[in-house]
């Protein structure tokens, strides 16, 4: 087994050789248009050399909630997450929407199906699967799109 292994990565670097071999050495690569020596993203270009500046906050509103684009899409977060810890030993999140604290700090509160495992047993805290909630609930915010794009709203196929 060993030896297959080895004779495997040693033909996948002389096909790598020969691919990198293929390519003029003055040719841009292809995440860097123009070939200035950046890294290009959707976010513009940026040299390596230098730290581009952080982009501006996003607005996050408060005052409205977005409807559903299409069906069984997780709700939106309605505020910033900035600071957030979301990790094996903390959920801020649970912190207002447990079904325990909800209530009391006016906050939604979570799913009945984030109770639920695998095998279709309720529990009596959070699914493991369903306890990293930025996994599905990300911010509405106001932004504009990174890449245009012609998605319409379940509604608007009736």
């Amino acid at each position: 087994m060993k030896k297959i292994i080895m004779a495997l990565l040693a033909a996948s670097a002389l096909l790598m050789g020969a691919v990198q071999a293929e390519q003029p050495t003055n040719a841009p690569a292809a995440n860097n248009p123009g070939g200035i020596g950046g890294v290009g993203s959707l976010r513009g270009i940026s040299e390596i050399e230098t730290t581009r500046s952080a982009d501006d906050f996003k607005r996050f509103p408060r005052d409205h909630h977005l409807d559903s684009s299409y069906v069984y899409q997780p709700p939106l977060v309605p505020h910033s997450i900035r600071n957030y810890e979301v990790s094996l030993n903390a959920n801020k999140c649970l912190s207002c929407h447990s079904w325990k604290n909800a209530k009391e700090m006016g906050a939604t509160k979570i799913s009945v199906t984030h109770y639920v495992n695998r095998q279709e047993q309720v529990l009596s805290d959070v699914s493991p699967r369903r306890y990293f909630c930025l996994q599905c609930h990300v911010p509405q915010a106001d932004a504009k799109p990174l890449v245009e794009n012609t998605f319409q709203s379940v509604d608007s196929l009736r």
